[in-house]
């Protein structure tokens, strides 16, 4: 491992211990676990593609009549590509 240092907030670290304490583990092993999360969160396609869409979602006119009605179909053919 690498060590590394991180700046936390007075309340951050003292819940970060209250946490380790509780589950019987370090500081260290609980903000690996979060970086880890953060990481896997940021790599997912599927959340990259819902980010996509939201920021989309209003922006232009599709010109399609039946856009209420159909609204899933034409977003999935949409992400398809």
């Amino acid at each position: 491992m690498i060590r590394t240092q991180v700046q936390l907030t007075p309340e951050q670290l003292k819940a970060l211990k209250k946490v380790a304490v509780r589950q019987g583990r370090s500081v260290a092993d609980l903000v690996r676990e979060g970086v880890d999360a953060v990481l896997a969160e940021s790599a997912s396609p599927t959340n990259e593609v819902r980010r996509r869409a939201a920021e989309a979602s209003g922006r232009f006119r599709s010109g399609a009549g039946d856009l209420a009605r159909r609204h899933d179909a034409h977003l999935a053919n949409a992400l398809r590509g």
